[in-house]
């Protein structure tokens, strides 16, 4: 059960979960600080594997596509503050400190913070906030808090500059390695064409010259292909799979394997 709780919509949310929770595909759009109140946190990208524990914080950068699990450990318990840094606030606080990019930020795209008692002070300021959601905090009042974190970011950490002030659109990658390491990410497909870089009609126009097909075919018959593969070679069930090789459900797995092989899954396993 998750129980979310936005603070101020659209801005910051407070998550209660009991029991384990893998979300295979997020998309994250905008620059994220995660504060750990309680549990594991562990995010996992086609490249980087990052784990928080309580009392952690962790800026993640925008424009990923990411794998979240959340584990509860403290008396069965999961708890979460998130913080969405959204690119108007950022720009505002730009133009307010005429703060200046001229370089690309080098580091990685998910950076643990190091905590000290500002950032631990801070993390406490939220908590009646987001334990007492009824007793609603002003849309002013949560931009404030907001606006304190990325400054509280930019003193611990300087460099942090170059990530929250990148307003540059993402560069235009390469398109076979992106799709064939990320395929299996549940995500629309004009969320593969702005992380590639790329206008929707260009995504479609340069996936078709790299697959030979359309987008949502080749997402289709790789990912079938792969659960073939998982089933014939790994003995695994389609229960194991489905949902991490971004089909929605159990059923629409079973349907779509049957009209493209002419048999059910159940039939192939074991």
């Amino acid at each position: 059960m998750i129980n979310p709780t936005a603070v101020i919509p659209g801005v910051i949310f407070y998550s209660f979960l009991s029991g384990m929770r893998k979300e295979k595909c997020a998309f994250l759009e905008d620059n994220t600080l995660v504060l750990q109140v309680s549990g594991r946190f562990t995010l996992q990208t086609a490249t980087e594997k990052v784990v928080m524990s309580r009392g952690q914080m962790m800026l993640i950068r925008k424009h990923q596509l990411a794998e979240l699990t959340k584990i509860p450990v403290e008396d069965n318990e999961y708890q979460t503050i998130i913080i969405s840094l959204k690119e108007d606030l950022l720009r505002q606080i730009a133009l307010e400190e005429q703060i200046e990019v001229d370089r690309k930020w080098q580091g990685p795209s998910n950076v643990l913070i190091p905590g000290n008692d500002f950032l631990r002070a801070f993390f406490q300021s939220l908590l009646p906030y987001v334990r007492h959601p009824q007793e609603k905090v002003t849309t002013a009042v949560g931009i404030l808090k907001v606006k304190e974190a990325i400054y509280l970011l930019l003193d611990t950490m300087p460099e942090l500059k170059d990530l929250l002030f990148d307003f540059s659109e993402p560069h235009k990658i390469d398109l076979q390695k992106f799709m064939l390491t990320n395929f299996h990410y549940n995500v629309p497909v004009d969320k593969f064409a702005r992380l590639t870089g790329r206008s929707l009609a260009g995504f479609k126009r340069d996936f078709q010259k790299t697959f030979g097909m359309a987008p949502r075919q080749w997402l289709l018959e790789k990912r079938l292909s792969e659960a073939r593969f998982l089933m014939e070679k790994k003995n695994k069930k389609p229960s194991e799979f489905y949902l991490d090789l971004g089909f929605e459900s159990l059923s629409h797995f079973s349907h779509s394997f049957k009209k493209k092989y002419g048999m059910a899954p159940t039939e192939m396993v074991i």
